[in-house]
């Protein structure tokens, strides 16, 4: 009941994946799935500098409390 931590439980799984996909095809995913991995590090690298981190320069702005806005709601005549 240890799981898969047996060598035999491990064959059992590689020759039901062989039997599933075919010799022929296990390189082929095995290259779709590096590719993907590539790629997707890829775009992480790039959208890292597109959020830049605010500078000690920048003081936060302050918002004063006591301004009001007034909205107005449009108004609309019942439809018969």
């Amino acid at each position: 009941m240890g799981g898969f931590t047996s060598g035999s439980h491990w064959l059992i799984v590689f020759g039901i994946v062989i039997l599933l996909f075919g010799a022929k095809k296990i390189p082929e995913l095995a290259k779709g799935f590096g590719q993907g991995i590539r790629n997707f590090k890829k775009e992480m690298k790039e959208e890292e500098p597109a959020a830049p981190a605010p500078t000690a320069s920048e003081a936060p702005k302050q918002v004063d409390a006591t301004a009001t806005t007034t909205v107005e709601t449009p108004k609309t005549t019942p439809q018969a």
